[in-house]
């Protein structure tokens, strides 16, 4: 009650939903904003502040002062629940599809194979020596790491450490190749060294605009980007994702979590902003309407791999009934 009366309290602030949150996340709902803002008259505001700064927004509190939403390139932390939870927020959780992380390059160069145990080798800012005892990675070109992969200077733009991307990116393939490394060499490696990337120009943060890293691409074929399919998707004429363990990150593979850079994505909404920011709960609906997120929609022409039939109807029965989050 005291949170409803909050937000009842401040409503008259502003009368536009406002979002926060993935810039992976950020093509898909500005398209479903600008649909809702076709039919109500006033579209939602969305504003890309990367992952873990928009769960940051998000959480703070309750209020018009405060974001209505936040999309998540990830599932939201157990830390950031408990934050939404001591300041008054239920979030109402909404798997939107899948998407792939992908290793582009401009199509100016030659695409390569790459697994998960060379990427790590490639970017992380410890590997093991000779001895197995971590060193600075020495690795300064690709054809250092394997003789197959280019012989040029590693370099590689990526996203900044409050991108749910770079999150993803070191669990699945930083960690992911770590792991590979330890079971070859017998050796033990703690995840947090694992997922440390290489702070000496070999990966460069660009930010959370995912459209200038392909801008980038564009004018230097020596160097790779680290960014959601969809970007992929949108730009294939320009760029090439690179396949990881011999697999291509095509919607199918992605689907069926063949391609090992797969994730879910996520937006969140405040269960306490439904009925007091006008249209919050007709947005929402919108978003899990199948011309939206279901085969053949809008949003998968933007590049987002629908989920399976079944579970779009769970997500849009829980959306439409504004059933919060639970726990982790």
């Amino acid at each position: 009650m005291a949170a409803g009366a909050l937000v009842s309290g401040t409503a008259e602030a502003r009368d536009r939903i406002q979002v926060v949150g993935s810039s992976t996340v950020f093509p898909f709902t500005t398209a479903v904003a600008e649909r809702f803002g076709q039919k109500s008259g006033k579209a939602p505001i969305v504003e890309s502040t990367g992952t873990g700064g928009g769960m940051k927004l998000f959480c703070a509190g309750v209020g018009a002062n405060t974001p209505d939403a936040s999309n998540a390139s990830r599932r939201i932390t157990k830390s950031e629940f408990d934050t939404c939870k001591q300041n008054g927020i239920t979030p109402i959780e909404v798997k939107v599809g899948f998407d792939g992380i992908v290793l582009a390059n401009s199509k100016k160069a030659r695409e390569i194979d790459v697994t998960l145990e060379q990427l790590y080798l490639a970017l992380a800012a410890e590997i093991p020596g000779p001895d197995g005892k971590l060193v600075k990675n020495p690795n300064e070109k690709w054809s250092d790491v394997a003789a197959n992969l280019p012989n040029q200077k590693i370099e590689v733009l990526g996203p900044p450490p409050t991108s749910g991307t770079r999150d993803a990116f070191n669990e699945m393939a930083m960690e992911g190749g770590c792991k590979s490394v330890q079971k070859r060499l017998g050796i033990k490696i703690e995840a947090k060294q694992c997922m440390q990337i290489r702070a000496d120009g070999a990966y460069i943060e660009a930010g959370e605009n995912d459209n200038i890293i392909v801008q980038k691409l564009d004018s230097n074929p020596n160097a790779f980007g680290v960014f959601g399919y969809s970007f992929l998707e949108e730009n294939q004429d320009k760029i090439q994702g690179s396949k990881i363990n011999g697999v291509e990150d095509s919607v199918d593979n992605i689907a069926s979590a063949q391609y090992p850079l797969s994730r879910s994505l996520y937006i969140y909404v405040k269960k306490e902003h439904l009925g007091v920011i006008p249209g919050l709960q007709d947005f929402l609906n919108e978003y899990v309407s199948e011309a939206a997120f279901g085969e053949d929609g809008y949003l998968e022409k933007k590049g987002l791999v629908p989920l399976p039939k079944a579970d779009r109807d769970a997500v849009a029965k829980a959306a439409r009934a504004g059933t919060g989050l639970a726990g982790l």
